[in-house]
């Protein structure tokens, strides 16, 4: 079973910003000794929810901390970029990494992180789909011009150009758009499944996604598809709920609230406030530990990924370190899953 790493960055309130981040070095560090085969780093703007507002110098800075590990952009928003500006910040660190990056592309959230880059949500499709097409061109082509409906530039030769040959891999984040797997599957790219996504849901996802690529006759890959899932470990069940249900319930707080804000930020608004104001209720913690999260002990845990096995999958993606669970408590996790639960799903 081939592993990944994967984390949003998330600063809670009274959480030190600068801890969030030295703290994900030292985990990746760890996963890297342990073996794993990547780390994955998401994107997002202007919320406590992530601070993974610039990918570029998260990679970059990992890339010099680390050897072996492959990085991932799990996703870059590239409706929220120039496709010059992705490709050449993704071929630079692809070369400082020694050619170790996989490439992420997803759609995002709405809301403000749009808003704020006064990007409209209309056409979100077609201008997602132009960006990534562009990127990959400009990795692998001289004087590459594009008239697009959302780009236009003119005889571009990228400098530097990725190491990897013919391109760094590209994975697309999907969950239920049609168009979204047509397109990843058309193009030769990897499907990603997110973290957000219920496991059930993503498990015929994936089914959907093998089936396509088999009638497109194209290789599906799956031994390099990541299935992303939050995970905590503990010696008993009592404490590893213990140790997660407040940072699982302020992921789907925040989420909830993200989707409600078009015209400003949470960062300095109180989430209690938020708690008070709202008419709805997100997913509770069972819902999430029963349908999104393997949280349990390591017993409970293979089982979980035994299960996940079965069904073809071979790379599991494990995010730890979640809504602001402190540092001890993640390291600990991964180590309780080094020790007792890798060697029975290996």
């Amino acid at each position: 079973m081939k592993l990944g790493l994967f984390t949003h960055l998330s600063w809670p309130e009274g959480v030190n910003q600068a801890d969030v981040f030295h703290n994900s070095v030292e985990q990746v560090q760890l996963a890297e000794s342990m073996g794993y085969h990547a780390a994955w780093f998401a994107e997002h703007h202007f919320t406590r929810y992530s601070m993974g507002s610039s990918l570029p110098a998260i990679l970059g800075h990992m890339a010099a901390a680390t050897q072996n590990i492959r990085l991932g952009t799990g996703v870059i928003v590239p409706n929220l970029h120039h496709p010059i500006s992705i490709a050449e910040d993704t071929a630079t660190i692809d070369v400082l990494s020694n050619g170790r990056l996989d490439v992420g592309f997803g759609r995002g959230v709405f809301s403000y992180e749009y808003g704020g880059f006064k990007i409209p949500a209309e056409n979100s499709q077609e201008r997602f789909r132009e960006t990534v097409l562009a990127v990959r061109d400009l990795w692998t082509r001289r004087s590459v011009s594009l008239e697009g409906e959302f780009h236009t530039f003119d005889n571009i030769d990228l400098v530097p150009t990725p190491v990897q040959d013919p391109h760094p891999p590209v994975y697309i984040a999907a969950t239920r758009s049609v168009d979204t797997l047509d397109f990843l599957v058309k193009n030769g790219f990897r499907l990603c499944v997110a973290v957000v996504q219920d496991t059930e849901p993503a498990l015929d996802l994936l089914t959907r996604y093998r089936d396509k690529c088999h009638s497109a006759d194209r290789p599906d890959d799956i031994e390099e598809v990541p299935f992303f899932r939050y995970i905590h470990v503990a010696d008993t069940e009592d404490k590893a709920v213990e140790n997660t249900r407040s940072h699982v319930n302020w992921i789907q707080d925040i989420m909830q609230w993200k989707r409600h804000l078009s015209e400003k930020t949470e960062v300095d608004q109180s989430m209690d406030d938020w708690r008070n104001e709202r008419d709805e209720l997100p997913p509770d913690y069972e819902y999430i530990r029963n349908n999104r999260a393997f949280i349990g002990t390591p017993e409970e845990i293979v089982e979980k990924i035994l299960r996940l096995k079965s069904k073809g999958i071979t790379y599991f993606g494990c995010n730890f370190a979640m809504g602001g669970l402190g540092q001890d408590a993640i390291v600990q996790s991964m180590r309780l899953f080094h020790k007792k639960v890798r060697p029975l799903i290996d």
